[in-house]
């Protein structure tokens, strides 16, 4: 059973900086994409970064600029450094992995901001 754990969540000041991480377990084989969405209280999933296996990333509009998504594909591992972080930031971050046997997401990590 494929599983996704997020880490690295928490409470962080505005301007502050955090690195989420995310490990899969029980794949025996390698993702495609891997990536990271967020959710806020009342508002829909939104795309914050997503990083394919040649390399090439892709940053949502929110936090363009202030994220930088890493991976290590042979451990299926990615993670998201945020700086700068802003109090609408303050959401469940998710991780997600897409393969040819499906998609798969982490059950979230909280970050939350305070002003």
């Amino acid at each position: 059973q494929v599983q996704l754990v997020e880490s690295g969540g928490g409470l962080v000041e505005t301007g502050g900086s955090l690195r989420l991480s995310c490990a899969a377990s029980g794949a025996n084989f390698m993702f495609d994409a891997m990536g990271w969405y967020r959710q806020a209280p009342g508002k829909q999933r939104e795309l914050v970064a997503i990083i394919i296996p040649n390399g090439t990333t892709s940053y949502g509009d929110s936090m363009k600029g202030r994220t930088n998504i890493s991976r290590h594909r042979a451990r299926n591992q990615v993670n998201l450094q945020m700086d700068n972080l802003k109090p609408e930031d303050t959401a469940v971050y998710y991780c997600h992995a897409r393969s040819r046997r499906g998609d798969f997401w982490g059950q979230g990590t909280q970050v939350t901001v305070s002003s």
